[in-house]
């Protein structure tokens, strides 16, 4: 095994993926031209004005925001030689199954605006309406093919990316794939995002893409590679698999939502954090505070859901504990240390309610 990737060290060592998706409220997926270097955003110029509108937007001190902006690469078969597309995928309750989608092919200079009025100014989103595309039926993957970035990326995952576009997308008109840069997680390449529902992929096996795109067989072949879905944080996600592969594919119709009910007291040292860094800029702040909650050695969970049709309601109540550590790597390369990473499982599943 050639242990320059980070992938690679990951995947020998048993590294369980789950629960590092990320949380995000709303996708911000933008066709940016290649070439992509590390530092993709600040060494396309054109694209400045789009990224100071999403940075106003995160250090809003007024607004928790959970967003994420992606590059998403051009494609022959996809894109327009003169626009730009842009996908906008947003939480659309708190209870939710999917995204809300929304999907625009306009000029250069109208990305900027047209982010503006996503993020910022909703009522400004009929002047934007004749770009408009009709696509909400089109399922959307996104592969991290971003090797300069990571070594791992390109290694991994630009030959799934050529699976997955030339097997599963090139006769479809329900579904594209695209490649996009970073992330996260290049740890467990080729990793990818599966949009309208924002689950989260990693140390993908052609053996698998059948059961992932079709949606078809036993579910439980996907544990190992499930990164979590998005719309929940990292101890829900845990719990959340552990739910997933007991109900079946139904479960990813259920509109869910998730709370830590309680956790050790490395999450509870939340407010005395905040009091000690008063004087730290908000968003480095945030960033704290959700670092030291992800260090919580326990942390009991409730999922609650409905059914896909609005039937009946339930609850699940778990708890998941940390249950011992695996070496990793943090990223390629030759002189990167291994680092020690927290491994977690499920250790009470219980449906509370159901009504």
């Amino acid at each position: 095994m050639d242990c320059r990737y980070c992938s690679v060290v990951s995947q020998a060592n048993g590294e369980d993926p789950i629960g590092t998706a990320g949380t995000v409220d709303e996708w911000l997926l933008v066709e940016v031209p290649r070439p992509w270097k590390a530092e993709l955003w600040q060494e396309k110029p054109e694209f400045q004005p789009l990224l100071q509108v999403v940075e106003r937007l995160a250090s809003n001190p007024m607004r928790y925001f959970k967003g994420r902006l992606l590059a998403i690469a051009p494609d022959k078969a996809y894109t327009h030689p003169e626009w730009i597309r842009v996908f906008c995928y947003q939480r659309p309750a708190q209870l939710f199954a999917q995204y809300t989608k929304q999907e625009y092919l306009l000029p250069l200079t109208q990305v900027a605006l047209l982010a503006e009025a996503l993020l910022f100014q909703p009522q400004n989103l009929p002047s934007f309406q004749t770009y408009r595309q009709p696509t909400e039926h089109i399922r959307e993957i996104l592969v991290c093919t971003h090797a300069n970035y990571d070594l791992a990326c390109g290694r991994f995952g630009y030959p799934l990316y050529q699976l997955l576009r030339q097997k599963y997308a090139t006769e479809s008109d329900s579904l594209r794939v695209w490649q996009t840069n970073h992330f996260g997680g290049h740890q467990f390449a080729p990793t990818l995002i599966d949009f309208p529902t924002g689950q989260v992929w990693g140390h993908l096996k052609a053996d698998v893409l059948d059961c992932l795109i079709y949606r078809q067989g036993d579910v439980s072949q996907l544990q190992p590679f499930y990164r979590g879905w998005t719309g929940l944080g990292k101890f829900e996600q845990i719990a959340e698999r552990k739910i997933w592969m007991e109900s079946g594919w139904d479960w990813l119709d259920y509109p869910k939502n998730g709370r830590i009910l309680a956790k050790d007291e490395g999450g509870m040292a939340r407010s005395l954090l905040k009091g000690i860094f008063k004087r730290v800029p908000f968003p480095k702040l945030k960033l704290v505070v959700a670092r030291w909650d992800e260090q919580a050695t326990w942390a009991k969970i409730q999922i609650d859901y409905t059914s896909s049709n609005n039937s009946h309601r339930g609850a699940y109540e778990a708890t998941v504990k940390l249950t011992g550590t695996v070496t990793s790597k943090g990223k390629s390369g030759d002189d990167v240390p291994l680092t020690t990473v927290n491994q977690y499982s499920i250790d009470h599943l219980l449906k509370i309610r159901n009504s």
